[in-house]
């Protein structure tokens, strides 16, 4: 795949442009020429059976731990457990990435959280001390961060860079459908009695998915950054400061992260303090599952129904309606209100960061993609557990609704702050004023 420019100000029309496609072939940037790519759609069907088991044990984990315990804080430490290495491996991860073969690298990744998901469920067989179980959820957690980068800098690598945007929404699709799938499994295999560790073991089993895929498939190469010494763990810091789009994209899915989105990791606490339903309980699954349908629905409309608009406008779009999303959801006394807003709450979710990620790859080359998302994932998964851990002892001592109306707010700020097309225009003129001068 050649490099992909750093696109100003009208990069959006040009890669949605169809005038020239026949009307039997897919729209360039839609899911559906995304799909057409063998390789990359065995890919993509591996990563949605291995995203489903994942999601299981999403479900799972947090809540059986809250059971446990009864503190929101304890599970806030436990997403820590499981997302912090995002915060603290990623640039060494993007360093990899950019460094040495994806393919092999990603294969070796699987296998890691295969092995540490079936140390938990081993665990689960019986009643073990929170602590091994944070253990081995640090074990997964592991993998996973030295694991994203390269997967995100792999993933464009197999459409056309005009597909791009299709590919993005259909793996936002496999990380939210099986959002919804996941909880509905174990929503409906709980009622016959499956138990928590037979969960976590299904979960291993799936790494399988994407191990298969992998080696069926070809990553093309790319030509590895010559960059030497320190400044390898350093390069993807200066590209985002000198790009002034996605230094703005990434401060501002940090902020999002750690200030509007911790609900996501303390769901049982919010489920049982704010609309009264038991964590335990089927109804709960049900609820994680609206609000997975939802962001699922979001992540795939921006490869398909929204595909041919500016993309940086659907970032505030987004952003505008999570922030009402949110509201609703945080005034919401019983459960219908809580599925309704808890829907559409999801489907903002994702069509935001969705739209976030296709602006942000859209800006970055092949050789430097590996070390820049990794401050993606610092930012998205990273960031995260901190605010868990903050809002916490809060929820403990204060109820949730307070952190959800913080939430909303904060959402509300970044619809105004992410005007990306005036961004654009702005360093347009800045640049053309150097020409002048």
């Amino acid at each position: 795949m050649g490099l992909i420019p750093n696109i100003l100000a009208d990069s959006t029309t040009t890669m949605t442009d169809t005038s020239d496609i026949p009307a039997n072939q897919p729209r360039r940037g839609s899911a559906r020429a995304a799909l057409r790519v063998r390789d990359f759609r065995l890919v993509w069907f591996g990563s949605l059976g291995s995203n489903i088991g994942t999601w299981m044990q999403n479900v799972v984990l947090p809540a059986y731990v809250y059971h446990r315990t009864g503190k929101a804080s304890v599970v806030g430490l436990l997403i820590f457990a499981q997302l912090g290495p995002l915060l603290f491996l990623s640039i060494p991860a993007g360093v990899i990435a950019d460094r040495f073969d994806r393919k092999k690298w990603l294969i070796s990744m699987q296998v890691v959280q295969l092995s540490f998901s079936v140390a938990l469920a081993t665990l689960a067989l019986g009643t073990p001390p929170i602590w091994a179980l944070f253990a081995a959820a640090f074990g997964v957690g592991i993998g996973n961060a030295l694991n994203a980068p390269a997967w995100s800098a792999m993933l464009p690598s197999l459409v056309r860079p005009e597909d791009l945007s299709g590919a993005i929404a259909l793996n936002s699709t496999v990380i939210n459908g099986s959002r919804v799938v996941g909880p509905i499994i174990v929503a409906v295999f709980s009622q016959w009695g499956a138990t928590t560790a037979q969960f976590f073991y299904f979960n291993a089993a799936t790494y399988l998915f994407v191990i298969f895929a992998l080696l069926r498939v070809t990553v093309p190469d790319f030509v590895p950054d010559p960059t030497q010494g320190w400044r390898r763990f350093t390069v993807g810091v200066s590209i985002a400061r000198d790009r002034p789009v996605v230094r703005r994209l990434i401060v501002s899915l940090a902020t999002f992260s750690l200030l509007s989105l911790p609900y996501v990791g303390l769901f049982p606490a919010v489920a049982r303090l704010t609309f009264k339903i038991d964590e335990s309980g089927v109804t709960y699954k049900w609820l994680y599952a609206t609000w997975g349908f939802g962001a699922c629905l979001g992540g795939l409309a921006i490869g398909t129904v929204f595909s041919h608009i500016d993309m940086r406008r659907l970032i505030q779009w987004g952003f505008a309606a999570f922030s009402l999303a949110m509201f609703l959801f945080a005034l919401s006394q019983s459960p219908l209100p809580a599925f309704i807003s808890g829907f559409f709450l999801g489907f903002a979710y994702f069509f935001t960061t969705t739209s976030m990620m296709t602006v942000v790859q859209m800006r970055l080359e092949p050789a430097v993609r590996g070390r820049v998302l990794a401050l993606w994932f610092m930012a998205f998964g990273g960031l995260i557990p901190f605010g868990n851990m903050f809002f916490g002892p809060l929820i403990d001592r204060y109820g949730s609704r307070g952190m959800l109306f913080i939430s909303s707010a904060t959402a509300l700020f970044l619809a105004w702050r992410c005007d990306i097309t005036a961004l654009d225009k702005k360093q347009s003129m800045i640049a053309n004023q150097h020409l002048v001068d």
